[in-house]
């Protein structure tokens, strides 16, 4: 059981850090290839907050994420034992 829980702690970290960073990336990608606006001087950085603001929003459910991908797997794992 402490190993289902610390697996569970370190798959939610490695989400709660990974999904944000993935998705500022993605924001700032595509705001920067359909917005011809984004880097000028008088954006006044509205993509990279917007970037940021969804990076921001998607660490606790990254968070999420990566428990459940825990759980489901030591879940497989015990049904095929």
């Amino acid at each position: 059981m402490l190993r289902l829980i610390v697996k569970s702690l370190v798959y939610g970290l490695i989400g709660f850090i990974g999904l944000p960073i993935l998705t500022g990336v993605f924001a700032l990608s595509m705001g920067y290839i359909f917005d011809p606006r984004c880097g000028t001087p008088g954006d006044s950085g509205g993509c990279e907050m917007g970037a940021a603001a969804a990076a921001i929003a998607m660490a606790l459910p990254g968070f999420a994420i990566g428990v459940g991908i825990a759980l489901l797997r030591t879940w497989w794992r015990q049904r095929k034992a």
